[in-house]
């Protein structure tokens, strides 16, 4: 039987007139258009407007395709948050290579790996990680590999003999060059690796169309203002900065850069620039609730964004006691960073403190890109009960889940895991329809049959006055399999002992959680923020056959 058309499909097809493809290389045009002369960046002494910034990411794709880059070509670049990495977020694209932002604190190995995996074409990168770079480079035995050394004069560094500098790359691009939007917002415009630590690193691959979408989410998520000011402190390698490069432009607002996360740089720049908006792991936020009272001194209004763990209520309840509202959101590489938010309900406002904390610490709901969001038993795919105890593992879909895995069809096909991601963290879903994390899947600790969350048990922890960071992990057990063991690092000036602890743990949670023991000291984190839970797990290890 042929199908009837009915009277709207009878000559109502696509066309140039109705129909363009979707990519945030779009935004740049269009604000350096109508806001020209509106500042875009500012990093030390430099600052320039959307014009120049727009006119700069012209040259740098001019200049790639003068070479011969160009479609599926890739380009990685090793740098800090500054103007240079902001810029490929677009220069490179627009020239239709592939950008890809790789972790300014791997090991060379690991670099190579990446270099090797991505078959890089071009290389840029910052002085700061031009050593590592360079053992790398000889490692990948890519003899045609482009390198680009960018000159920073506030770094105590400079180009080397031999290479072709950034500045010297835009001279050879026209800043009028006529770039195009992608054939297919199918497209690939990133690709970033996963943190590999468990194996080689995975090359994840973004398209036009979920950058585009989810860096407009990310104004939609956080209400921002048009022209709102941006302080880089979450790194642009990490899922290209959970696509708020593309964000500001779209915002029209402006990218304020910093090489180091530190309390006094941020503070400062938070009062300079008026900074309205920055992104952090809860590790960056306890880094500044616990830094000396006289760096806070800002006014105006401020707003963080925080992912990367589940963040510890208190560490929520502290930043909004400094002045700064927490907006929690959630989300992995493999969904263009944050893709659900714990979207906030006025009904809540006239809660107390303590509730409001533990209601925002909760991921949430899925952000306007993604298009469903489900807890499961991996599998089954049957839904585990809405009643905010039964665990099950997070599942999604949707326009900002990736393509898939580069050269990694095995692992592309076991995420897809039925017509979903399948995300690997363990989490419940409560009656209004949000969203907990409870664990990473291999975080979960069962002791004598009974599942513990360490999330749980780190949120306890958190809660004490003397405590400034906080990871649980399983311990070997003869007895009960595994036992929570507890990582703490304690606040300057603040003393206490294992019973102390213990004591508080058992006057906050069940007998069977509490930890067996306590070790405290610095925590081993990556270069996101995030603590480096399998290292612990191999000091847990140790500990245990120490006795």
């Amino acid at each position: 039987m042929t199908h009837a058309m009915n009277a709207y499909e009878l000559g109502l097809d696509r066309n140039a007139a109705n129909f363009v493809q979707l990519s945030p290389l779009s935004f740049i045009e269009r604000t350096a258009a109508v806001y020209p002369d509106l500042e875009a960046v500012s990093y030390g002494n430099v600052r320039r407007n959307w014009a120049e910034t727009y006119a700069r990411t012209r040259r740098l794709a001019s200049a790639l395709a003068k070479r011969g880059f160009g479609k599926g070509d890739t380009v990685s670049i090793v740098a800090a948050n500054i103007p240079e990495m902001f810029e490929a977020h677009f220069g490179v694209p627009m020239a239709g290579a592939v950008l890809n932002t790789i972790n300014t604190r791997l090991d060379a190995e690991t670099i190579a790996f990446i270099l090797a995996h991505a078959e890089a074409k071009v290389l840029i990168v910052d002085p700061e990680f031009s050593d590592v770079v360079d053992r790398a480079v000889k490692m990948a035995h890519r003899p045609e590999l482009l390198v680009v050394d960018i000159e920073d004069p506030s770094f105590d560094g400079g180009s080397r003999v031999g290479h072709l500098t950034y500045e010297d790359l835009l001279a050879e691009g026209d800043p009028d060059f006529a770039w195009s939007l992608p054939d297919n917002e199918w497209d690939a415009i990133s690709l970033n690796y996963t943190s590999g630590t468990t194996g080689d690193p995975k090359g994840v691959v973004y398209h036009h169309r979920g950058a585009m979408l989810n860096a407009l989410s990310n104004i939609v998520t956080w209400g921002m203002p048009h022209h709102s000011r941006y302080l880089w402190t979450l790194p642009m390698f990490h899922c290209n900065g959970w696509c708020f490069p593309w964000t500001i432009a779209a915002n029209a607002g402006l990218c304020v850069c910093l090489r180091a996360v530190r309390a006094e740089p941020i503070f400062q720049l938070l009062r300079d620039e008026k900074v309205t908006h920055f992104c952090g792991a809860p590790i960056v936020l306890n880094m500044l609730v616990n830094a000396p009272d006289e760096l806070k001194d800002f006014t105006h209004e401020v707003k963080v964004m925080t992912a990367g763990a589940p963040p510890p209520a208190a560490v929520i309840a502290n930043m909004e006691a400094m002045g700064v509202e927490v907006t929690h959101v959630y989300g992995l590489t493999e969904t263009y960073g944050p893709s659900v938010v714990s979207a906030w309900q006025r009904k809540w406002d006239d809660e107390d403190a303590d509730t409001r904390s533990r209601l925002k610490s909760r991921q949430g709901v899925p952000n306007i890109a993604l298009s469903e969001l489900m807890v499961a038993e991996p599998g089954t795919l049957q839904r585990v009960p809405s009643d905010g105890k039964t665990i099950g593992e997070i599942f999604m879909r949707g326009n900002n889940v990736m393509k898939g895995y580069l050269k990694n069809p095995g692992a592309t096909e076991k995420a897809f895991d039925g017509g979903w991601f399948a995300s690997g963290d363990l989490g419940v879903m409560h009656p209004d329809g949000y969203v907990e994390i409870k664990d990473r899947s291999k975080d979960i600790i069962i002791s004598g049959g009974e599942n513990i969350s360490s999330v749980e048990v780190e949120d306890v922890l958190y809660r004490h006055p003397a405590v400034m960071e906080a990871a649980v992990v399983a311990r070997p057990d003869g007895k009960w399999g595994e036992t929570p063991c507890a990582f703490v690092t304690l606040k300057p000036g603040h003393a206490v002992t294992e019973d102390d602890l213990m004591a508080f743990c058992r006057d906050n949670m069940a007998r069977f959680k509490v930890p067996k023991a306590f070790v405290f000291g610095e925590l081993p984190k990556t270069s996101t923020g995030k603590i480096q839970k399998f290292a612990l797990r191999d000091r847990a290890r140790a500990l245990d056959q120490q006795g």
